[in-house]
């Protein structure tokens, strides 16, 4: 399989060096010619297997330069009941009548984040190894990034990191998570702004093609091909939790702020995994909802973007929006490279008129949810089903109750553990006992290492020259 870029410049390429790579030369998204058709005879084959199984099933389909013997030992030594605390990996549990929740969130650093990042740690190793290569990556985090970057990536060979996240906008767990940490090769950078910023600060320093190829920059965001492979496997894996024939369909409900976990489900979609709807739920940070009701896109500058109390959402740019739009415009790579420059320079773009594909052909639906609703949901699920849920799966759960049609199945995707967001689970429902892994405990009380900038690209590439050293020219 190869691996061709949104905006059409960027010649076919192999899928260990799309792995490593962020952007495309070319500015664009990477993601596959085409993707794999899975028929309802191999459904059934899949319905069975274990999660490691599912997993390389779906993976040696993408990631067809690596030897099978080796992609299993990646996937075996990622998904493990030492790393996310069962062989289930993603258990599934039931909410109500036909709604359920996808427990995304048992990995080291509580976030689903982990599911991805755990097999990116474990291929990028693997792939700097046999190519006696080393990678400088740089990232921008609302939150639950960084953290599970910093916790698959400490201690890896031939990787440096370079996390940036908005100066005093994470919750007090998220950034004890991952400033706390004193590996060497971990560097966090607090930006003073929004993490619309920080994720700016990574596409400059990734477009700027002379400091790519002198730091070897790539990326972890949600950007990463490699992350949305790992992310399609849940997808399967859900659907066949909650059914007995292929012939049910289902929909999901799935938290979204940079449209990645949302995006990994619409290509399972494609491949032909039986799906209804794929709800998208934002928080008032809604440019995704007013896209997927109105066909209006329109990103907010940094300053008009809301800090709420789902922080990882807090997102006005979405950056994986683009592979979706470059399948509704029929791969017309040139008009998606003039609309996503366009939006660059703060401009939006209108897509009105396929509407109808977009909420028919692509299955999607989105709703909002504001502090109040968050509130109220958490309130609710914990006194009537001694549930604790975070805000961001609040979120979700509020918007697929809101737009559940009669005899829908919903899954909801799991955002994080309740403990990563106290503050608010206290507001909602009390002052309580909230359940927190042992390896978690005493985590705000350690020392925190953390460099702040100012909202300057140039400041950051200066951090990186101080810890890496350039290639020769």
């Amino acid at each position: 399989m190869k691996y061709i870029s949104t905006r059409g410049q960027t010649a076919p390429m192999d899928f260990s060096d799309v792995l490593l790579m962020g952007l495309a030369p070319d500015g664009g998204l990477m993601l596959p010619e085409q993707y794999p058709s899975i028929d309802s005879a191999t459904l059934d084959e899949w319905r069975t297997l274990s999660y490691p199984q599912l997993a390389m099933a779906i993976m040696q389909r993408f990631a067809t330069d690596i030897p099978a013997a080796d992609l299993q030992d990646i996937i075996e030594r990622t998904y493990n009941a030492d790393v996310f605390g069962s062989d289930e990996i993603v258990p599934v549990r039931k909410l109500e009548d036909d709604l359920y929740i996808l427990g995304l969130s048992n990995g080291p650093t509580l976030a689903f984040k982990d599911v991805a990042m755990q097999f990116l740690g474990n291929a990028f190793e693997y792939v700097l190894k046999k190519k006696g290569a080393r990678i400088t990556i740089i990232g921008a985090t609302s939150g639950d990034t960084g953290s599970a970057a910093e916790y698959a990536l400490r201690g890896k060979e031939n990787i440096e990191v370079f996390m940036l996240s908005p100066h005093a906008k994470m919750s007090e767990f998220q950034r004890a998570q991952m400033y706390s940490l004193t590996d060497d090769n971990i560097h966090n950078i607090a930006i003073d702004g929004m993490f619309d910023d920080c994720q700016d600060i990574v596409k400059a320093l990734q477009q700027d093609a002379a400091f790519k190829a002198a730091y070897n920059l790539g990326t972890v965001n949600s950007i990463n091909w490699g992350r949305i492979l790992a992310q399609i496997v849940y997808y399967f894996k859900a659907y066949f939790a909650v059914t007995t024939s292929n012939d049910e369909k289902v929909s999901f409900s799935v938290p979204s702020g940079n449209f990645g976990n949302i995006c990994a489900g619409h290509i399972a979609r494609e491949m032909g995994l039986p799906v209804d709807r794929l709800i998208v739920a934002t928080n008032e940070n809604d440019v995704l909802n007013d896209f997927f009701n109105q066909g209006a896109y329109q990103p907010r500058p940094a300053e008009q973007t809301y800090v709420t109390s789902s922080p990882s959402m807090d997102i006005s740019k979405a950056s994986n929006f683009e592979r979706f739009v470059y399948l509704l415009l029929d791969k017309d790579s040139a008009r998606v490279h003039a609309l996503f420059e366009g939006v660059k320079s703060g401009q939006g773009f209108d897509l009105s008129d396929l509407m109808e594909a977009v909420n028919t052909r692509y299955g999607f639906a989105a709703g909002k949810s504001t502090h109040s609703d968050r509130l109220q949901t958490i309130k609710a699920l914990y006194e009537q089903h001694g549930e604790l849920v975070d805000p961001h799966t609040a979120d979700g759960i509020k918007v697929a109750k809101e737009l559940q049609r009669a005899g829908e199945i919903i899954v909801c995707a799991e955002t994080a553990l309740p403990v990563k967001f106290a503050d608010t689970i206290v507001e909602a429902v009390g002052q309580i006992q909230i359940a927190r892994p042992a390896h978690t405990e005493g985590l705000e009380d350690l020392p925190q290492h953390v460099v702040v900038l100012d909202n300057d690209a140039e400041l950051v590439a200066e951090q990186i020259r101080q810890h890496v050293t350039a290639n020769p020219a």
